[in-house]
């Protein structure tokens, strides 16, 4: 058997020479039938070993020490062109070179290659297992965000959203600018003293949420500041969500010239909170007050709660108020149940199709700028990199460090990140002498 300085051919030439089978004591008799089978395709014209293909193609079986050098040349050099695994295994057989591990090592290769790690775009594949946002009491954690520039409407071209994690309640407010004050007087006036001191509020890391003005009103009211990661909306998805809607229901309503949004925007609010929503499985309004909403079409076309003479007697509406407030902890339970149920199944239809992404501590990756979509320019590379991987969250988030050790490491979402193979021999280019070696005499 050979050893670890031979090429893996070594068997093979020793037997076409000498026409002997390998002696060693290692070598089965399995092992020496498959040698002299194998023998059949292959010839020793000193000092090389070749191989008649299937295609009846001579080619030169290329050693271990010579197999990274090849593929250099028919990937990334001149003629390369930094092809795929199949493209660059190809290019190495019509060269004229074969050994039995092609394409495993040009799979290897071009995986590696810095070059090719450097290009392409995330796609929907790449994203991370999604973490929902599990919340037990209503008003406890509020999503906020800001949705505009919009056409002005009397003055006002921004709206200011928050939506509540549990009800899906949503609250929002058509403003002039989108600076910290707008912000700090829409905290205290629409969820403070309306819903109570909430737990945390959940926004993106713009200005308008992170001064200090907001820093300090958080601080005295004791509430809690969480930020999403940076180019990831995701983080904040329920206040992505009903921004969504909101937006769709003011351009079925606006007039055709949009002036007139932020005095439809009371309508679009009351038509999201009686809206059904899967995933509580009622509407807003119900689980908060414990009931239907009256709406005027009931009365004006005889609902079945418009003709009831209990309506009308103050006592049975009463008793039939306090029965719906006593069922109102156990409706707001079933709603939990409901919202657990839900949020699974989405995360198992979102999780099918990931890409598998296994990242640890002390891991090179490298960073995608998602500012490039703007202008991208031609042939520019979104990747940056590489990045040491200095901690990772249970939400998907990662804390990122550049290459200098004394550099002060960042948040980025596990999305935008992709591992980074740093190739683990470095290949030298030598110079290729087109004299041909001379033949030892025999």
């Amino acid at each position: 058997m050979k050893t670890n300085t031979e090429p893996w051919f070594a068997d093979l030439a020793n037997y076409l020479v000498t026409w002997e089978l390998p002696c060693s004591s290692d070598a089965t008799q399995a092992q020496k039938l498959k040698l002299k089978s194998e023998a059949k395709y292959y010839f020793w014209d000193n000092p090389y070993l070749w191989k008649v293909g299937a295609d009846q193609v001579i080619r030169r079986c290329i050693p271990e020490w010579e197999q990274r050098e090849v593929l250099t040349h028919c990937h990334a050099l001149v003629c390369g062109g930094h092809f795929g695994q199949r493209k660059t295994a190809r290019k190495v057989l019509d060269s004229g070179f074969y050994w039995p591990s092609l394409n495993k090592d040009a799979y290897n290769f071009c995986r590696e290659c810095n070059r090719c790690q450097l290009t392409g775009v995330i796609s929907a594949r790449d994203e991370m297992p999604q973490t929902p946002v599990i919340v037990c009491e209503i008003f406890d954690v509020w999503g906020m965000d800001f949705m505009g520039p919009f056409s002005s409407s009397y003055g006002n071209i921004y709206i200011l959203v928050a939506v509540d994690y549990v009800s899906k309640w949503i609250e929002a407010k058509a403003t002039s600018t989108c600076d910290a004050k707008e912000v700090a007087k829409f905290l205290k006036s629409n969820i403070f003293c309306r819903f109570g001191v909430p737990r945390a509020v959940i926004s993106d890391q713009g200005t308008h949420f992170c001064n200090r003005t907001i820093e300090a009103q958080m601080k005295k009211y004791g509430v809690h500041h969480r930020l999403s990661s940076p180019y990831h909306p995701q983080a904040n998805g329920q206040a992505e969500v009903s921004n969504r809607e909101i937006k769709n229901i003011l351009e079925r309503t606006v007039n055709p010239s949009r002036k007139d949004w932020s005095k439809r925007l009371d309508d679009a609010l009351w038509a999201y909170r009686m809206a059904y929503k899967t995933p509580i499985g009622m509407s807003p309004y119900r689980i908060i007050f414990g009931k239907m909403c009256h709406l005027p079409v009931g009365i004006e076309h005889r609902a079945y709660w418009a003709v009831q003479q209990m309506n009308v007697e103050t006592k049975a509406c009463e008793e039939e108020r306090k029965l719906q407030l006593q069922e109102l902890e156990g409706l707001r339970l079933e709603t939990y149940d409901a919202a657990m149920w839900y949020k699974e199944r989405t995360k198992l239809w979102h999780d099918r199709n990931l890409r598998a992404k296994h990242l640890q501590v002390a891991q090179k990756v490298l960073l995608f700028q998602s500012r490039l979509k703007l202008m991208p320019g031609k042939l520019k590379s979104r990747w940056t990199g590489p990045y040491v991987i200095t901690s990772i969250r249970s939400n998907g988030a990662l804390e990122i460090q550049g290459s200098p050790p004394n550099s002060e490491p960042f948040i980025v979402n596990g999305h935008r990140v992709k591992i980074y193979r740093d190739s683990s021999e470095l290949c030298v280019v030598e110079e290729i002498s087109l004299r041909m070696p001379a033949l030892s005499s025999v």
